[in-house]
């Protein structure tokens, strides 16, 4: 399979990117790129920086000091015409529990700028993709977690953004689950062009889908894995065996104004 031509600038930057709460410093100075057409996967160890990093380049958090982009244009100041172009999945999948799965997706989708009828349609396209027909007019109230997660998928993918950014997005799913989106983020990569930022603690699936593999330990990026290479876990477990006996873990707040 091959990759989809890389735009000339990355559609997805962070620089110097940092950010602490009270005296952790959950994201240190991080620099990342994520290109048009490639999968960048973040792995790391629980309270690694991954999800507070994800949500620094959403905007859902300002960073303490550094800058973010999408598609070229800072964050903090993207406006409809960028937020409509990106999807996203972070930690617990949220829906209305009062509203059907396809009632959810066709809001998500309406909320990104589709119009009814386009958004009823790409609404149905989803819920057969992820399987979900069989609860497609239930209320979401009563899905089980793998299901859940499949809804939130939906959403995130349903006005076909240009930018995917996914949070263990395979928590609760079943293998059918984990071979459905692995086929879905292949496609959308590499024949669409969309750039994915995708986080995970599975190294064997993340090694299937990424183009680039991106280490992180206490906030901070220690290195890179080859997803073509071997003995994938040995490998990070030795780095972050690493990182932990030599960094200068001892932290101190910023002055506060």
């Amino acid at each position: 399979m091959t990759p989809a031509s890389p735009t000339t600038g990355p559609v997805v930057a962070g620089q110097g990117l940092t950010r602490w709460f009270d005296t952790d410093r959950a994201v240190d100075s991080v620099d990342l790129t994520v290109a048009s057409g490639e999968i960048h996967a973040l792995v790391g160890l629980n309270g690694a920086g991954k999800t507070t990093l994800m949500k620094i380049l959403l905007g859902m958090l300002r960073p303490d000091s550094g800058a973010a982009w999408l598609f070229g244009e800072p964050v903090d100041t993207a406006g409809p015409h960028v937020w409509s172009r990106v999807g996203h999945l972070l930690e617990t999948p949220f829906c209305y529990g009062e509203l059907t799965p396809t009632e959810n997706v066709v809001a998500a989708a309406r909320l990104h700028g589709m119009n009814t009828r386009a958004a009823r349609r790409r609404a149905a396209e989803m819920i057969s993709q992820l399987t979900l027909d069989r609860w497609a007019d239930r209320r979401s109230r009563v899905l089980s977690l793998g299901n859940r997660q499949r809804l939130g998928l939906a959403c995130a993918l349903v006005h076909r953004p240009q930018v995917l950014i996914l949070d263990e997005p395979t928590n609760g799913l079943d293998p059918m689950g984990v071979l459905e989106l692995r086929g879905m983020l292949l496609s959308r990569s590499h024949h669409a062009g969309v750039a994915v930022l995708v986080s995970s603690h599975h190294l064997d699936e993340v090694a299937r889908i990424a183009d680039r593999i991106t280490v992180m330990h206490r906030g901070v990026v220690i290195g890179n894995l080859d997803p073509g290479g071997v003995d994938l876990e040995h490998r990070f477990f030795d780095m972050v065996y690493t990182a932990e006996k030599e960094g200068p873990w001892t932290q101190q707040s910023p002055p506060r104004p």
